[in-house]
């Protein structure tokens, strides 16, 4: 990972913007979904619902219950490809729980790499302590 991040800043010109996301760094959490992706990665195809299985409830059991506290079961996941990500449920778990390697940073992490670099940060969206990415915008100086 650090590697292509050096990579992609080399052809930013002078005063030129990079725009990177990089999975959030959890410390722990990370750790597990780095084993739980790798062990879905090396399992024979007909035995990978012994991790997908479990992720499922591991990333959706907040959403299921509140959906049926609020008596509409499993509402979340039939409106789910609404939200405007192009996938189905179904595909964006697999999409997630499949994608290994998987390598996290923190924002710190990337702020002082490429300040190294010559960059200056811009602007920087949070994954807000999910598993997601944070988006960041890099200035060359």
């Amino acid at each position: 990972m650090w590697r292509a991040l050096a990579n992609a800043a080399i052809p930013v010109a002078s005063h030129g913007k990079l725009f990177i996301a990089i999975y959030n760094d959890q410390g722990t959490a990370s750790i597990r979904w780095t084993k739980a992706k790798r062990t879905y990665s090396r399992l024979p195809k007909g035995l990978r619902f012994l991790v997908v299985w479990p992720s499922f409830w591991v990333l959706n059991w907040r959403p299921l219950v509140k959906d049926t506290l609020h008596l509409r079961p499993s509402q979340s996941i039939r409106n789910y490809g609404k939200n405007g990500r192009g996938m189905s449920f179904w595909q964006d778990l697999i999409d997630w729980v499949g994608g290994y390697p998987f390598e996290v940073a923190t924002p710190e992490q990337i702020f002082d790499f490429y300040r190294e670099r010559g960059f200056e940060l811009t602007r920087l969206r949070t994954a807000g302590g999910s598993p997601g990415c944070n988006e960041f915008v890099l200035q060359k100086a």
